[in-house]
C-alpha cells in the first residue's frame, strides 16, 4: 500500500501545471536532439544545466530526465528514415529499420519503434517504483568502506563498457579523478592544484566542465562539416504495422524490455549495450536469421525496446545508491548537487516529493512521447535538411549566456572554453569524455568515504576486505578488471562498439 500512496503523492506533484509543461519541454527537446545528429542528451543537458538554478529541484530533474529518455525515442526516427542514428543506442535500429523504409514500410517501422519504446519505458518506470525502495533499504546498511568499494566497482565497470580502448577509458577516469580533487581539501584546508588562482579555490565548476566537454566540443567537431541529409524514402504511408509484422515484433519487444531493464542497472550499461545485446539475441533465436539485415520487424522492435528500458532502469542506481551508471546520470547527480541534494538511499526519506514526483513524471513523459513522435515525423524530417552551420552559432550563444548566468562572471565561460578545447583534443584522439565526467563526480565522494573508512578503522586498510559486502564488491571489480585483460574479451568488446 505504501507504493500506491507514494505514487499518488508523486502524481500529485508531477501533474502540476509547471511540471507537466517542463516534462513536455524535456520530452520535446529530447526527441529533437535525438533526431538531429551530432547533438546528444549529454550536450543538451550540459547546456540547460545553468537554467536549473532558477527551478525547483523536482521540476529541474523532470525536465532533464525527459531530455534523456526522449532522445532514445527520437534517435530511431533518423535511423529508420535516413540510415543515420541520432543516438548511439539507435545504431542497431539502422540495420533493419532503414531496410523496412526502403521497402516502403517506413511508417510501420516508426510505429513499431514508438510503441515498443512506450511499452519498455513504462515497464522500466514501474521497475524504478517497485525496486528502488528495497534497494535503498539494502543501501542503508552500507558503511563508508562499502560505498568506497561500490564506487570502485562502478568505475571499473565504466572502463569495460565505455567505447574505445581500455587504456584510454582508464586514462579518462584518472583525469576525472584528478580534476575532481582541485580546490580546498575539506579535511586539512590545504589548497590543491589551484596554482595560486582564487577562482579555483572552490574547485572546478561542474556546469563549465560538462558544457565544455560536451556542448562546446560537439559544436567544434560538428561545425567542421555539414549535417544536411536527404530523405532516402518516399512519402510515408500508413503508420500501422501489418498483422504479420505485429506478430513478429511483440515477442521481441518483451525480450528487449526484459534485457534492457537488467543491463540498464549496470554501471556503464544502459541504452547502447542493451540495444546491441538484444539485437544479437533476436538474431540467434530467430527461425530465419537471414531476414535480419533485410527489414526484419524484430530487428527494430528489440533494440528500440531495449534501449528505452535500459535508459529508464539506469535511474535506479543513480537514485538509490548515488552511483551514476553513465554520463547522463552523472549530469543528473550534478543537477542534484546544484540544489544541495545528496543522491543516495536517504533521498526517498529526505526528499520523497522529488523521488516520487520524478518517477510519476516518467509515465507522463512516455505517454507524451508517443503523441509527439508519430504526428511530428514530417517536421523532424524537415529539421534534417537544415545545415549544421546555421544551428551552431545559436547553440554557442545560448551556452555562453547560460554559463555567465551561473555567477554573473566570465570565468565560467573561459573555463568552459578551456574544457571545450580539451574535449575536442580528446575527440580527435578517440577518447570518450563520459568516463572523465564519471571520475569527476565520483572522485570527491570516493575520497570522502575512503577517509571516513580509514578514520573509523584507525588507519587499518584491511577494513575494505574484512567487511564482507565491501570485500564482495572489490572482488567483483577485480574480476571485471582481470576479465577485460583477456584478448578474446577485449576483441568482443571492441567489436560491439565498432559502429558507435
Amino acid at each position: 500500500m505504501d507504493l500506491f500512496a507514494n505514487l499518488a503523492n508523486g502524481f500529485s506533484i508531477a501533474l502540476t501545471l509547471q511540471n507537466v509543461f517542463l516534462c513536455f519541454i524535456g520530452a520535446l527537446l529530447g526527441t529533437a536532439i535525438g533526431v538531429l545528429p551530432g547533438l546528444g542528451p549529454l550536450a543538451t543537458i550540459a547546456m540547460l544545466l545553468p537554467l536549473t538554478y532558477a527551478l525547483e529541484p523536482v521540476s529541474a530533474l523532470i525536465m532533464l530526465a525527459g531530455i534523456y529518455y526522449g532522445a532514445q525515442y527520437g534517435g530511431s526516427t533518423t535511423a529508420i528514415l535516413v540510415n543515420l542514428p541520432g543516438e548511439s543506442g539507435s545504431v542497431v535500429t539502422c540495420i533493419d529499420g532503414h531496410q523496412m523504409a526502403r521497402k516502403g514500410r517506413a511508417g510501420s517501422a516508426l510505429a513499431i519503434a514508438a510503441v515498443g519504446s512506450f511499452f519498455a519505458g513504462t515497464v522500466g518506470t514501474l521497475l524504478i517504483a517497485a525496486l528502488s525502495p528495497y534497494l535503498a533499504k539494502v543501501a542503508l546498511s552500507f558503511g563508508p568502506a562499502e560505498y568506497f568499494s561500490l564506487m570502485v566497482l562502478g568505475l571499473i565497470a565504466a572502463v569495460i563498457l565505455a567505447s574505445g580502448g581500455v587504456l584510454k577509458a582508464v586514462s579518462m577516469i584518472l583525469v576525472g579523478l584528478l580534476l575532481g580533487s582541485v580546490g580546498i581539501d575539506v579535511s586539512s584546508g590545504v589548497h590543491r592544484f589551484t596554482f595560486g588562482s582564487f577562482e579555483l579555490v572552490d574547485g572546478l565548476d561542474f556546469a563549465a566542465l560538462a558544457m565544455g566537454l560536451f556542448a562546446f566540443c560537439d559544436i567544434m567537431a560538428n561545425a567542421r562539416g555539414s549535417h544536411a541529409r536527404q530523405l532516402a524514402t518516399g512519402k510515408i504511408a500508413s503508420l500501422w504495422p501489418s498483422r504479420d509484422e505485429f506478430r513478429k515484433a511483440w515477442p521481441a519487444v518483451l525480450r528487449g524490455t526484459g534485457l534492457g531493464s537488467v543491463l540498464g542497472l549496470l554501471p556503464g550499461g544502459g541504452a547502447t549495450l542493451s540495444s546491441f545485446a538484444s539485437y544479437m539475441i533476436e538474431k540467434k533465436i530467430a527461425r530465419d536469421p537471414s531476414e535480419f539485415g533485410k527489414g526484419a520487424p524484430a530487428g527494430v522492435a528489440a533494440p528500440e525496446a531495449a534501449n528505452n528500458a535500459g535508459a529508464q532502469s539506469s535511474f535506479i542506481p543513480m537514485l538509490t545508491l548515488g552511483i551514476p551508471s553513465n554520463g547522463v546520470m552523472a549530469m543528473m547527480i550534478g543537477a542534484m548537487m546544484i540544489h544541495n541534494i545528496v543522491p543516495g538511499p536517504q533521498i526517498m526519506t529526505r526528499n520523497p516529493d522529488l523521488f516520487w514526483g520524478l518517477v510519476a513524471s516518467m509515465w507522463i513523459g512516455n505517454a507524451m512521447l508517443v503523441i509527439i513522435n508519430l504526428p511530428l515525423i514530417g517536421l523532424w524530417v524537415r529539421f534534417l535538411q537544415i545545415p549544421y552551420f546555421y544551428l551552431f552559432p545559436a547553440i554557442l550563444i545560448f551556452s555562453m549566456v547560460g554559463l555567465f548566468s551561473i555567477e554573473n562572471s566570465v570565468t565560467a565561460i573561459y573555463m568552459g572554453a578551456a574544457f571545450g578545447l580539451l574535449g575536442y583534443v580528446l575527440n580527435r584522439l578517440r577518447c570518450e569524455p563520459a568516463p572523465l565526467l564519471l571520475g569527476f563526480i565520483l572522485g570527491p565522494m570516493m575520497e570522502e568515504y575512503l577517509r571516513r573508512a580509514l578514520l573509523l578503522s584507525r588507519g587499518d586498510p584491511s577494513v575494505f576486505v574484512t567487511r564482507p559486502l565491501s570485500a564482495v564488491l572489490l572482488a567483483g571489480a577485480l574480476v571485471l578488471l582481470v576479465t577485460v585483460i583477456f584478448p578474446s574479451v577485449r576483441k568482443k568488446r571492441e567489436e560491439v562498439f565498432a559502429e558507435n
